[in-house]
C-alpha cells in the first residue's frame, strides 16, 4: 500500500498556489516549489528562517504567522514581496493534540495572475454575451415572416425555383425592389435547405460602418488595431460556420471587402484582420440586392468575377404592381398578423381591397404593410372601408376634388366633410357594383337615403318631400 507521507512534498509542488508552512514560533520549516517562485527564493534559504527576520530582510512585507498564532483563527492579509508584487495570503492554524496553535499553513496567491483570470473571464463573458445577443437576435428573427403570402402565378414560379436551389448548397441571389420581401424569400430558402435546423445570420452589408465591415464580418487577430480586445474576435462568417449567412443588400460592399468574400466562395475560407493565418469555415451564402448588380459591374462599383460567383442560382421578385393579385391575400395577412398581436377583431369590405388592388404600392409589400399596421392602430373597426384607407390610395376626394387628406388641413364643419366623403364613397361604390339597388343591399341602407346622399340634401329636407 502506498503511503501518503512518503509523498507529502510532491503533492505540495503540485498546487497552484504557493504554500508556506511554519511553527507556532513563526520558524520558516517548508515551502512549496511555487512559493519558491513567487518569492524568488528557494526553500533551502528560507527554511530555519524566522517570519519577523525574513520581514526585517524584506523577503516580504507583513507576517501573517503571529494573527494567526494569536487568535487561533484563519485570516487573510495582502503582502507585498520583495520585487514588489502583490500576493493574497491566507493563513490557517493546525493545532496539536492540547488544542495549542502547533503550525500556520499560509496559502500564497499571485494578484497579478488573479488581475489576468479575472481579466480572461471578463473578455470570455464579454464574448459569450455578444455571441448570444446575435444567436438572440438570429432566433427571434427567424420566427417572423416565415410564410410568405402570394398567389399569383410570378410568385409561384420564384418559390419554386427557390425550392430547386435550396435543396443544393449553391450560392443563391435574391434581386428586387425595395420592400419586396427580399429577406422573407431567403429565410424560406433556408428552412427548405438542409442547414435548416442551424442559424440563418442575417448580415445588413448596407448597415455597418465601412470602418467596421470587415473585422464584423471576418473577425480580427488579438491588438488588430487600436481598441481591439487582446484576445481577438470571431466574425460572422466563424459564428455561422456550418450554417448560412445571409448578405442582405451586397451591392453595398466596398470593393476591398467584395474581394474578401470572393476568396469565402472559392477557397471556403477567411483570414481575420490583423492576421495572416486562413481559417476554414462551411458556409451556405444567400444575398440579395436592390441593385442591378450588371449595371454596378460596368460601372466599376462591383467586381466582375464576385458576381459571377454570386450569379449561381439567380431569382427577381417582382414589384407588387406587377403581381396585383396578390394585394388582397398579402392585405388579409398583414391584418391577421397585426389583429392578432393587437387584440383586435377587423375585417376588409371588398371595395377596400379593390381599391388597394388599384394601386401600383411604390413601396412593395413592405409599404402595404406599414398601411395595414397603421389601419389596426388607429381604428377602431371592425369594418374597414374606402374611407380608411389614405387617399392616395382610395382617390376619394372633396367637391372641389381635393384629397380627403388635404381637406383635414382646411378649417370645414365637419358635417360638411363628411357629406363630401358619404358622396363620393357612395358614386365610387356605384362604380364597382352597377347599380344603387346593389349598393343599398350591401350597406343595408334604403335607396332613397343613397338618393338623398348623392344629391347632397341634408335630413329635413328629405323628410319635408315626402311628407
Amino acid at each position: 500500500m502506498i503511503t501518503i507521507h512518503k509523498y507529502f512534498t510532491s503533492i505540495l509542488d503540485t498546487i497552484s498556489d504557493g504554500v508556506f508552512i511554519s511553527d507556532a514560533a513563526g520558524t520558516t520549516l517548508y515551502v512549496n516549489r511555487m512559493y519558491a517562485q513567487l518569492s524568488g527564493m528557494s526553500e533551502t534559504e528560507l527554511r530555519g528562517k524566522n517570519v519577523r527576520e525574513l520581514v526585517d530582510e524584506g523577503v516580504f512585507d507583513r507576517a501573517l504567522n503571529p494573527e494567526v498564532v494569536r487568535t487561533g483563527k484563519p485570516a487573510t492579509y495582502m503582502q507585498k514581496l520583495k520585487d514588489g508584487k502583490n500576493v493574497v495570503i491566507s493563513g490557517v492554524p493546525v493545532f496539536d493534540e492540547k488544542g495549542r496553535v502547533c503550525l500556520v499553513v499560509t496559502y500564497v496567491r499571485d494578484e497579478t495572475r488573479l488581475a489576468q483570470l479575472n481579466e480572461q473571464t471578463g473578455e470570455q463573458r464579454r464574448q459569450i454575451k455578444e455571441i448570444n445577443d446575435k444567436l438572440a437576435f438570429v432566433a427571434k428573427s427567424q420566427g417572423r415572416d416565415l410564410e410568405p403570402a402570394f398567389t399569383s402565378r410570378a410568385m409561384q414560379e420564384v418559390a419554386a425555383e427557390l425550392q430547386r436551389y435550396a435543396v443544393t448548397d449553391a450560392t443563391v441571389l435574391i434581386m428586387g425592389e425595395t420592400g419586396v420581401g427580399k429577406d422573407v424569400f431567403a429565410r424560406m430558402t433556408h428552412r427548405w435547405s438542409k442547414r435548416k435546423d442551424k442559424i440563418l445570420l442575417k448580415v445588413d452589408c448596407g448597415g455597418i460602418s465601412e470602418t467596421l465591415t470587415e473585422s464584423e464580418i471576418f473577425g480580427y487577430a488579438p491588438g488588430a488595431f487600436t481598441g481591439a480586445s487582446s484576445k481577438g474576435k470571431p466574425g460572422y462568417f466563424e459564428i455561422a460556420d456550418g450554417s448560412t449567412i445571409f448578405l442582405d443588400e451586397i451591392g453595398e460592399l466596398p470593393l476591398s471587402m467584395q474581394t474578401r468574400l470572393l476568396r469565402v466562395l472559392q477557397d471556403n475560407e477567411i483570414v481575420r484582420v490583423g492576421s495572416s493565418q486562413p481559417r476554414k469555415v462551411d458556409v451556405r451564402i444567400i444575398a440579395a440586392t436592390n441593385r442591378n448588380l450588371e449595371e454596378c459591374v460596368e460601372a466599376g462599383t462591383f467586381r466582375r468575377d464576385l458576381f459571377y460567383r454570386l450569379n449561381v442560382g439567380t431569382v427577381r421578385i417582382p414589384p407588387l404592381r406587377e403581381r396585383p393579385e396578390d394585394v388582397r391575400v398579402l392585405a388579409e395577412y398583414f391584418l391577421r398578423q397585426f389583429t392578432a398581436k393587437y387584440r383586435k377583431k377587423m375585417t376588409f369590405m371588398d371595395i377596400t381591397l379593390d381599391m388597394m388592388t388599384r394601386y401600383r404600392w411604390p413601396g412593395n409589400a413592405r409599404e402595404l404593410q406599414n398601411m395595414v399596421h397603421s389601419l389596426v392602430i388607429t381604428r377602431q373597426g371592425p369594418m374597414l372601408s374606402p374611407r380608411d384607407l389614405p387617399s392616395a390610395i382610395s382617390g376619394l376626394r372633396d367637391e372641389q376634388g381635393e384629397p380627403l387628406d388635404a381637406v383635414l388641413m382646411r378649417p370645414r364643419p365637419l358635417k360638411s366633410v363628411m357629406a363630401d366623403m358619404e358622396r363620393e364613397f357612395l358614386r365610387r361604390a356605384i362604380e364597382v357594383h352597377g347599380s344603387i339597388r346593389k349598393v343599398a343591399e350591401m350597406f343595408q341602407v334604403n335607396r332613397s337615403t343613397i338618393f338623398r346622399k348623392l344629391h347632397g340634401e341634408n335630413d329635413k329636407t328629405n323628410e319635408g318631400k315626402q311628407s
